[in-house]
């Protein structure tokens, strides 16, 4: 299996269905935290839910589509990132992330995510990154303008989550842009 080095005590790595108990586990402690803005951590509140959960990605992500990466701080699962959306033919792909408290703050979020936009990139030619996020959610916009996204608009209370309606942010950045940044 791969690994890659966030930190000293941190790595990336592919999030899978075996991993279904430790999911479910880092769901469990940070499950208010993390479903403060999005819905995963409302689907994964049993075994059988989280195993379904990753091997849905599972499949998607065999079909070129949706990938899960998990972030383990100290060999424990404390946060990931992931492509909500991957569309390599039309060169298209949004990014996300989330984090549990224990391991917020460290940098490793806008490290991972600049991990796989370098792949999106450079490996797989997407022009297009997106970044969606509830306009209530200052920590990830400020991952979204470290990673050297641009606001392009907000989409007025468009989520319905957990009962009540969230606006969502949508952040693009340009593989060029990456390039230039990256030189």
């Amino acid at each position: 299996m791969f690994a890659i080095d966030l930190a000293d005590d941190a790595q990336l790595r592919p999030l899978e269905v075996w991993h279904a108990e430790e999911f479910l586990a880092h769901m469990d402690r940070g499950r208010e935290f993390i479903g403060q803005y999005i819905a995963f951590p409302d689907r994964a509140v049993d075994l059988d839910g989280t195993r379904e959960f990753l091997r849905t990605n599972a499949e998607k992500a065999a079909n070129d589509s949706t990938r899960l990466f998990g972030i383990w701080i100290e060999g424990t699962l404390r946060g990931g990132v992931l492509f909500p959306v991957f569309d390599a033919a039309g060169g298209n792909a949004e990014v996300g992330c989330w984090m549990e408290p224990a391991g917020a703050g460290r940098g490793l979020i806008t490290k991972a995510c600049g991990v796989l936009i370098d792949h999106a990139v450079h490996v797989r030619g997407i022009h297009r990154l997106e970044w969606h996020v509830c306009t209530e959610n200052e920590k990830s916009i400020a991952v979204a303008k470290r990673l050297g996204f641009t606001l392009e608009g907000v989409q007025r209370e468009n989520y319905l989550h957990r009962g009540r309606r969230q606006s969502t942010e949508v952040w693009s950045l340009l593989a060029p842009e990456w390039r230039s940044a990256a030189s």
